[in-house]
């Protein structure tokens, strides 16, 4: 079985949403249908960003005070099961906790809003353990266009800029899902550091606004970033993506296994098997391809592609190490930031 170092889970909010931000039952899938602790040894998941994600109507310092709230919920979630889960946000400490058998946790900050245009609590998010933050989610907001709002800016505004800057100065990887392609563009000409695209698929076999260009997937080799490949089924199919446009009537388009592995593709004979990952956004929405529709599923996508011709090594960086590269290349950045100190006393914490 291979490693899994996933790129987006929404397990957090929906805890909050659905429980009342309560951590009790994770063995229970009646509780998260899509990710349980079990699922997660099941399906050879090492290392996951939780994404600490606030939905954008909630705005300036509310935003701010949810996803500390999240953030806390990261933590607990991760103290309460320490058989499981590790605190990891160094690839170092990564590579520590998932060697333990358990699952390396860190944090993803999903929509540039909720800094609430404070470089302070970006900074703030970093110290508590958050590794990228989504320079936008779905809606445009005062410093940068997303892919499924009505620009507002022609990409990003100047602050927007200042932020990209910032967040390769303290390691906090620039992640540019659900941005608008204008957005993509600028970030990659200003960042310094390696990007990914967290949960995102290829435009190329599915024109959803939330995939990513051909051009800009492109870009990727000369700035040593990974697309996350998601199994958001709407991103996944062409069909899928109409049926939903369409109004949901009747029957869904069914969306396979096979039809993830064909974006994984894609990406390898586009620009390299090094720099495709997997982010598969569990929790985030309300179904999931066949096969695929639980934590536990990864191996049949890795036997897919293993029968596609997929080979050891690049089923391992598909897996775990491209995106561990891109980790890794923001960590000294990042611990310059946090400090040696405090990284010693976390890591592999139980």
């Amino acid at each position: 079985m291979y490693d899994v170092f996933d790129g987006h889970n929404d397990l957090p909010w929906h805890l909050r949403e659905r429980h009342g931000s309560s951590i009790e039952r994770l063995d229970d899938p009646t509780v998260s249908p899509f990710t349980t602790l079990p699922q997660l040894r099941e399906g050879g998941v090492a290392a996951q960003f939780w994404s600490v994600f606030v939905h954008s109507d909630v705005s300036g310092p509310a935003a701010v005070t949810a996803t500390l709230e999240q953030i806390d919920l990261v933590h607990r979630l991760i103290a309460a099961n320490p058989e499981a889960l590790g605190f990891a946000p160094t690839a170092a400490q990564v590579r520590t906790v998932a060697a333990s058998g358990r699952t390396a946790s860190l944090m993803g900050v999903e929509g540039g809003q909720q800094i609430d245009g404070s470089l302070a609590v970006l900074r703030d998010y970093a110290r508590l353990g958050a590794r990228y933050m989504t320079l936008t989610w779905s809606t445009t907001h005062e410093w940068a266009d997303s892919a499924t709002d009505a620009p507002r800016h022609g990409g990003l505004a100047p602050f927007g800029r200042e932020v990209v800057e910032e967040m390769n100065r303290i390691g906090m990887i620039v992640d540019l899902s659900h941005v608008a392609p204008s957005v993509m563009h600028q970030a990659l000409d200003l960042t310094t550091q390696p990007v990914v695209f967290s949960h995102s698929c290829a435009a190329e076999l599915n024109p959803h606004p939330r995939n990513v260009p051909t051009d800009v997937l492109d870009r990727l080799p000369d700035n040593g970033g990974v697309l996350m490949i998601t199994f958001v089924p709407s991103f996944v199919t062409d069909e899928r993506r109409r049926w939903v446009e369409a109004g949901e009537h009747g029957t869904p388009p069914q969306v396979t296994v096979a039809d993830v592995a064909d974006h994984c593709d894609f990406v390898r004979e586009r620009i390299g098997a090094q720099y495709v990952g997997l982010g598969s956004d569990l929790c985030g929405t309300d179904s999931m391809p066949e096969g695929l529709d639980s934590a536990a599923g990864y191996p049949a996508l890795f036997e897919e592609l293993a029968r596609r011709g997929w080979s050891d090594a690049e089923l391992r960086g598909l897996g775990f190490d491209n995106v561990l590269r891109v980790l890794e290349a923001n960590d000294a950045a990042y611990t310059a930031t946090v400090g040696a100190d405090l990284l010693d006393r976390k890591e592999g914490s139980r």
